[in-house]
């Protein structure tokens, strides 16, 4: 545990300073979080949306927070499940705002804070392909090289259907990319 870490249990075990606590939290996890969900919702503007959700949803659930598991992985399990809402409730909308042309690739290239290359666009546009669960697996374990354990306490399944659906993923991507060379 580091020394912010450290200071923030502190400051939540009294009610007058969980305000401060919350603050320590936001400045010391933001990063974090936020490349937890841009992997999931890929841009820029929708990450920082979900991440301020994050938040929010942490600030109005800090009484709830048990410290049976770190802090760190409570604000994942929310940042996943925020982002996976995200998804679900912009599925619709962002089909219809893709027109043929501008594809998950061309629209990363296209935006300022992607600084990846062409292959970097089309390997997220092969993530972005898969079924939901998938992609949530494939990028926590690829992107961000979360263990299985952690991703079953967070995803509430178990190491062995993680496992499986990663593989699956890789298989899928791997087509795709095969498909569009």
């Amino acid at each position: 545990m580091n020394s912010n870490e450290e200071k923030i249990y502190e400051l939540l075990a009294s009610e007058k300073t969980k305000r401060k606590a919350f603050d320590l939290i936001v400045r010391t996890y933001s990063e974090r979080l936020y490349w937890k969900i841009r992997y999931i919702v890929l841009t820029h503007e929708d990450a920082n949306d979900v991440l301020q959700n994050t938040f929010l949803k942490a600030w109005s659930n800090l009484d709830n927070f048990q410290n049976k598991s770190k802090l760190l992985t409570w604000l994942y399990s929310i940042a996943i499940n925020e982002s996976l809402d995200f998804l679900r409730k912009s599925k619709n909308t962002f089909a219809a705002d893709m027109s043929e042309d501008m594809t998950v690739a061309k629209s990363l290239m296209a935006d300022e804070y992607f600084d990846g290359d062409e292959a970097q666009a089309m390997l997220m546009q092969a993530v972005a392909s898969l079924p939901e669960v998938q992609r949530t697996v494939f990028t926590l374990r690829y992107f961000q090289n979360m263990k299985y354990s952690e991703m079953s306490e967070i995803l509430k399944t178990t190491e062995g259907a993680l496992k499986a659906s990663y593989h699956i993923a890789v298989k899928k991507i791997t087509d795709y990319l095969h498909l569009h060379e």
